[in-house]
């Protein structure tokens, strides 16, 4: 059967597809996503705190990674075995803190500093180092006061 000519045929219907199956797949692809992006992000956290707060929180920080913060206190530094052992303290709470690396000549007793490691006991392991150093800085204004910056680093 052919129409007429002059009369247009109607139009072809349109099969539609059902959008289900594409919805599905876009859930699924972003949940995906979140799972590899967020999933393993609490193993990765690391926390920092200070002593004090480490002895009030000690059951939940115990075993994880952790920067403690503070004040260093008796520090003693083989230089031959690079085996480093002071104190940190904010004022409230103590620890001792071994380290095993070679150390910044800003590392001293009464400095700031930031250690990165985890606790074994009543001791802390550090695996890294951060020492705090002064925001001041001053150019020399007269030769005798860059000899003795140029001295004092020899």
């Amino acid at each position: 059967m052919t129409a007429p000519a002059g009369t247009p045929l109607p139009r072809a219907r349109r099969r539609r597809r059902n959008p289900w199956p594409t919805v599905a797949g876009v859930v699924a692809l972003l949940g995906l996503v979140a799972f590899i992006a967020f999933g393993n992000l609490g193993k990765s956290l690391e926390y920092f705190v200070t002593p004090t707060e480490y002895q009030q929180q000690r059951a939940e920080l115990e075993g994880r990674s952790l920067r403690i913060g503070g004040l260093v206190r008796e520090a003693h530094y083989d230089p031959q075995s690079l085996n480093l052992n002071f104190v940190v303290s904010d004022g409230g709470a103590s620890f001792p803190v071994r380290y095993h690396g070679a150390v910044s000549d800003l590392f001293k007793d009464n400095q700031g500093v930031v250690v990165r490691g985890e606790f074994r006991g009543d001791t802390f392991y550090a695996r890294e180092l951060v020492v705090k150093h002064s925001e001041q800085y001053s150019v020399p204004q007269t030769q005798a006061e860059l000899k003795d910056m140029m001295r004092d680093t020899q």
